[in-house]
């Protein structure tokens, strides 16, 4: 019979395994691939930045695989994400603007984004642009508002996804131009609507802007008349941004960052910031990031990006309580 004194001493190391467990698989971060989920198919804004990222933190976090998991507006990944085991194994590359959608636009949201998912380091800014398919008699955004304002219901306009920002975006510039009949579309990522769009299946489209935009611009594919960056874009100086183009304040962004499920051990998440900030650093994966359209970010906080979405939460509130989008 094991004496009492030493029955506890048994027990309390025991009770002290799982701790002890996790501290080491803290400390051995990471010993096996880690995965990188995007939240919408291969091709657009999320695989261009993402997929070198995995690339450049291999020096850093080993093999780190991408996995996309498209559908409702990039809400099913970060629920994917939230309820993975918060290990630092799952990782996600989110928006804020999957953030606004569970906030804003869900009365029963999937995940409490602010709660479940842990920022970890930003990574960059995206734009959207306003594009039109060649037979569309407009040159410029003041044009083709003026064009859908006088054909009423003939027009319509695609997106990647009822809820993206990219959704808002074009009811934010329906909303400030005063364009009452312009239905949306939405498609199953930016692939599907591109490739209606070129076919002239869709007259207007608004993607995230990317290299592969400005390519069937400067193609003849597509026009290309404004992005709503607040500043025009370096590898692009001629395209002109909505608000220089007659339509003040239809500025719209989203943030892409890098995101853990709550919970995850702070030596792991301090890994993939440290890995991070290498691949923000590397002045070629920069270079390959403008080149694609996107704005890298290098000095945000976590604490930025919180106070970001805060003010993003209050700006959109109002737009969608006014013209009732909800996702269920």
């Amino acid at each position: 019979m094991i004496p009492r004194r030493e029955f506890l001493r048994l027990g309390v190391g025991a009770a002290a395994l799982p701790l002890i467990s996790r501290a080491a698989r803290a400390s051995d971060y990471p010993d096996h691939p880690v995965r990188l989920v995007l939240p919408f198919p291969p091709g657009g804004v999320f695989d261009i930045v993402g997929r070198p990222w995995a690339d450049k933190v291999k020096t850093t976090l080993g093999t780190v695989f991408v996995d996309n998991q498209p559908g409702a507006g990039g809400s099913i990944a970060a629920q994917l994400v939230a309820h993975a085991a918060p290990d630092g194994y799952t990782i996600f590359l989110g928006a804020s603007s999957i953030h606004l959608a569970e906030m804003v636009l869900r009365e029963h949201p999937l995940l409490d984004p602010m709660k479940d998912l842990v920022p970890i380091s930003m990574v960059a800014f995206t734009g959207f642009g306003v594009t039109v398919h060649p037979s569309v008699p407009a040159y410029n955004l003041k044009e083709l508002i003026d064009y859908v304002a006088a054909n009423p219901g003939k027009l319509s306009y695609g997106t990647p996804g009822a809820g993206t920002m990219n959704h808002l975006s074009g009811e934010m510039l329906k909303a400030m131009a005063e364009l009452k009949d312009l239905p949306h579309v939405p498609y199953r990522g930016a692939g599907p609507g591109m490739a209606d769009l070129i076919a002239g299946q869709i007259p207007i489209f608004i993607p995230a802007m990317t290299s592969q935009v400005l390519a069937f611009h400067r193609t003849d594919k597509l026009r290309l008349l404004a992005i709503t960056n607040p500043n025009r874009l370096p590898i692009a100086p001629d395209i002109p941004t909505a608000s220089e183009s007659g339509v003040p304040g239809l500025v719209t962004q989203q943030l892409l960052a890098l995101f853990a499920p709550a919970g995850t051990p702070k030596p792991n998440i301090d890994k993939v910031a440290e890995a991070n900030g290498i691949a923000m650093a590397d002045r070629a994966y920069q270079k390959s990031l403008v080149d694609a359209a996107v704005i890298p970010v290098t000095d945000w906080t976590t604490d930025k990006f919180n106070t970001f979405m805060t003010d993003e939460v209050a700006r959109w509130t109002p737009l969608v309580k006014s013209i009732g989008i909800r996702l269920d």
